[in-house]
């Protein structure tokens, strides 16, 4: 078992790698009366072609599949919904799909053997029948209309899609009407049977654990199934320029929603330090150029030009990455026109040190909040591992970004030539 600590929140990950390949991460918290245990695969939208390992021949899976999947598998052949089982025991229990990967998590004070139990059973056994996959079709088919008047969820599509030709990053998580219509109970057993095997995936516990007893209840669990080889996925090469600077859609909403995207290259080579140090740089940027103290915000707030503080994102994974910048206005085009004008004017006068390490303290702070709750703590440490990431880095890395650096990836990353505005107005 290896033990990866991190002294500055006095916090420890025992990581094993069980003898089928299943990864198992337990982060212990002492005197914590939450326990919870998060189960990933490392599987997710973009996964539409790849070959399965032992074949030659590519396989191509219509779009939604992985978020399908993720549907279908509560459903038991006993006739119960395990997503109910878990509710009566008292446990607050889920699953989500990204691009990138799929995770299914429960969380609970009480029962927590019996929820371990029902959890690990059901994403080991998939049951999939005629009947219950064109059931789920019309429930899949409601989701994604309902989503198509979602303001929120257009401005983040049409903004993916004014950046990317190719990338499967801009295709919705949930696939089509069209899309999930063509999917059967053969690909879901197909892609399950692929990316689903133990050495695909990642298990996360965190709570008042011992390590080596939880890692042993977790194998009396597992089914017998034997690690596999690699996976070869293949994603579309990507141009590095832009669709479309500006992209336009009316829906019923108050006031116009905007977003920025600027596009970037992702070095999926780059080790945990590098992506960890790129992604601190980006966000203490955003934070400079656009956060609640900066010269920017205060002079469109104070004159109404933006309602509240935009939200400020970095996303990144295997084969993308892009900047987000969220929020409303009266004017998009306005703030789009000034946020570019920031952009340059930073790149011509540098970047303040003073401005810098308040924004730093404000990182760190953020960051280890982060570990005083078992839901953040295991979901990131999920998320960051499909990433290639080691979380901690994210503590160990914040104290050296420096104004050199910073400047670095201002001028990387910051290029007008990249940057989109998607606007949803009435």
């Amino acid at each position: 078992m290896q033990v990866i600590e991190n002294l500055k929140v006095k916090e420890k990950i025992y990581k094993e790698k069980l003898e089928n390949g299943l990864v198992v991460m337990v982060v212990p918290k002492k005197n914590v009366t939450k326990k919870y245990m998060i189960w990933g695969t490392n599987y997710g939208s973009n996964d539409s072609q790849f070959i399965v390992p032992g074949e030659k021949e590519i396989t191509t899976v219509p779009n939604g599949v992985a978020h399908f999947l993720e549907h279908k598998l509560f459903e038991q052949e006993n006739g119960t919904n395990s997503l109910d089982v878990l509710t009566a025991l008292g446990v607050d229990a889920n699953a989500y799909t990204t691009n990138d990967h799929t995770a299914y998590l429960f969380q609970s004070t009480d029962n927590f053997y019996e929820a371990m139990d029902e959890f690990m059973n059901y994403v080991q056994h998939p049951y999939f029948t005629d009947e219950n996959v064109e059931k789920e079709k019309g429930i899949i088919g409601q989701e994604i209309m309902m989503y198509d008047d979602y303001p929120d969820w257009r401005v983040y599509i049409n903004t993916l899609n004014a950046m990317y030709y190719e990338n499967p990053i801009k295709i919705d998580i949930t696939g089509t009407i069209e899309t999930v219509n063509k999917i059967d109970k053969e690909i879901l057993y197909k892609c399950y049977n692929t990316f689903y095997n133990p050495s695909n995936m990642l298990l996360v516990i965190c709570g008042d654990f011992e390590p080596e007893k939880i890692i042993e209840e977790v194998k009396k669990r597992l089914i017998d199934k034997k690690q596999a080889g690699e996976i070869k996925r293949i994603y579309p090469d990507e141009k590095e320029e832009i669709v479309q600077e500006k992209i336009e859609q009316k829906l019923s909403l108050s006031e116009p929603l905007y977003m920025i995207g600027i596009k970037d290259k992702q070095n999926d080579t780059a080790s945990s330090e590098e992506k960890v140090k790129k992604h601190i740089a980006i966000q203490a940027l955003l934070n400079l150029i656009f956060g609640r103290s900066s010269k920017l915000y205060q002079r469109l707030y104070n004159e109404g030009s933006i309602y509240g503080l935009p939200s400020l994102d970095y996303e990144f994974g295997k084969t993308y990455s892009h900047i987000l910048i969220t929020g409303q206005s009266n004017n998009p085009e306005k703030v789009f026109q000034e946020f570019k004008k920031e952009v340059e004017n930073f790149k011509n006068n540098g970047i303040n040190k003073e401005d810098l390490e308040r924004i730093k303290k404000m990182m760190y702070g953020d960051y280890v909040r982060e570990y005083d709750d078992v839901a953040d703590i295991s979901r990131n440490i999920l998320s960051d591992y499909f990433k290639g990431i080691n979380s901690f880095d994210y503590l160990d890395e914040i104290q050296g970004i420096n104004e050199d650096i910073l400047m670095q990836f201002l001028k990387e990353v910051f290029q007008e030539d990249k940057m989109v505005i998607s606007i949803v107005r009435n």
